[in-house]
């Protein structure tokens, strides 16, 4: 771990991108003083393993920025990607100390981290970050039980543009910028990763990426920088309404 603070975190918590989404998000000043002597920064570089199935946790934390991917492994070999880690996603369980699923950083990332020790004790007496993390939990859970519909009964292009869908708003999220309407983002994912979290061929990935761009849904500037020219059309083509099938 660097001395040095790590290219983009935070100088303070007044000043961080995540600080209305993340687990402190509910905490006063005295509060955010306390985690600040139990707090930390780490980087990691795309490609990187930040916690391996089976580690000893000794730390929790959050994703300042940059995504990483949750992945499981089965007795022969074979992995699947299970989840992704995006800006103020927690990383860690409180009481539970080996990790249960691989963490890979997928582009660079910088965590906020927390001793595990020191935030157990002070998530007992601290009911704003109990409240906190257990209200993102159950949005967790929602999500994965959404995530089951989109793999287990959508078609391709559905799959993918609801994977656009989440990723626009979730980043509108921590821009606290419109929902609706035109959205612009970067492409967290390469189209490889793409394939493996949704099932699919790489081939199929960029073939629906490409009729996407062809019927006018989104437009691609580079590799990554996607435009979505009317968020209720992107949903419609996920196979959601603008009331919001998908969460975040």
């Amino acid at each position: 771990m660097s001395l040095e603070l790590p290219i983009g975190a935070p100088r303070d918590c007044g000043d961080c991108q995540i600080r209305h989404r993340a687990v402190c998000a509910r905490c006063d000043v005295d509060e955010l003083a306390q985690l600040d002597e139990i707090k930390y920064y780490r980087s990691y570089e795309a490609g990187q393993t930040v916690i391996w199935s089976g580690d000893q946790m000794d730390f929790v934390g959050s994703v300042v920025t940059g995504i990483a991917t949750l992945t499981q492994t089965m007795e022969d070999g074979r992995t699947q990607m299970v989840g992704l880690l995006l800006p103020s996603d927690f990383v860690g369980r409180p009481g539970r100390d080996i990790a249960p699923y691989d963490v890979v950083a997928t582009s660079d990332i910088v965590m906020c981290c927390f001793r595990k020790k020191p935030f157990e004790a002070m998530m007992e007496k601290t009911p704003h970050i109990a409240q906190r993390l257990l209200q993102m939990t159950l949005d967790e859970l929602d999500a994965a039980r959404e995530w089951m519909l989109v793999l287990g009964r959508k078609k391709a292009r559905e799959k993918i543009a609801s994977l656009l869908a989440i990723i626009a708003r979730r980043d509108a999220t921590l821009k606290l910028a419109n929902l609706q309407g035109k959205m612009e983002f970067d492409l967290p994912l390469t189209r490889e990763a793409m394939a493996d979290y949704l099932g699919l061929t790489l081939e199929t990935v960029s073939r629906q990426i490409s009729a996407l761009k062809r019927d006018g849904v989104i437009s691609l500037e580079g590799n990554r920088h996607v435009t979505v020219h009317d968020m209720d059309r992107l949903l419609e083509e996920a196979g959601d309404d603008s009331d919001g099938g998908i969460l975040v």
